[in-house]
């Protein structure tokens, strides 16, 4: 099983998700921009992480302007 972690501009949990899986886990981690949208490097064995912390900068509404990325169009 291999993890892909979204990143999304402004958020700071991405690197401790990546830390925990890849360092204290052992897990393969891949980190996947908001603007890409390939997933072929993926099984429904694997798993896709959406970190917590504020994507967008804690703007306003930031999570409903990342659902508009084309990376979680992928995921979704």
């Amino acid at each position: 099983m291999k993890f892909g972690i979204v990143v999304f501009p402004g958020s700071n949990c991405d690197a401790d998700m990546r830390d925990a899986l890849q360092d204290d886990l052992g897990q393969e981690v891949l980190m996947l921009w908001h603007k890409d949208k390939d997933l072929s490097a993926f099984t429904t064995e694997d798993c896709i992480v959406l970190p917590g912390g504020f994507s967008y900068g804690d703007y306003l509404r930031c999570g409903a302007i990342a659902r508009f990325s084309p990376m979680m169009q992928s995921v979704i």
